[in-house]
């Protein structure tokens, strides 16, 4: 598995608040787009099958430091880079980046586990 992935995305006008500044909240919201890219292009999915049992990867915790601000039209570099595979468990960091400099940094951690039906509860489970 590559332990380095990168995807470029700009910003879009319903991503800004009212001062024109990217919503903190976004950031979380493409530290999962960059993440569900990473999966793809390794031949996953954060949501699948294996052997036999429906697996996901909720997070169990997630950051983001902020260090400048994102405007409308800007394009963003999201740069993941995987920190640490545990046993059931992987961490990762999103690095983004806007014209060479770093605005933000976020950090995510997942727990590989099974999807129980019925309502969809979870279980640990090894990969």
């Amino acid at each position: 598995m590559a332990d380095q992935f990168s995807i470029s995305r700009r910003v879009q006008f319903a991503e800004t608040d009212m001062a024109g500044v990217v919503h903190f909240s976004n950031y979380f919201r493409w530290m999962e787009e960059v993440e569900h890219a990473f999966f793809r292009s390794v031949g996953l999915s954060i949501v699948m099958n294996h052997q036999g049992r429906e697996i996901a990867w909720p997070r169990v915790a997630v950051e983001c430091e902020y260090f400048a601000p994102v405007r409308y039209e800007d394009e963003l570099e999201l740069r993941l880079r995987v920190m640490k595979v545990g046993e059931k468990s992987l961490t990762y960091e999103v690095d983004f980046v806007k014209a060479g400099h770093h605005v933000a940094l976020g950090k995510v951690t997942s727990v590989c586990c099974a999807v129980q039906p019925p309502g969809g509860s979870f279980t640990s489970t090894s990969r």
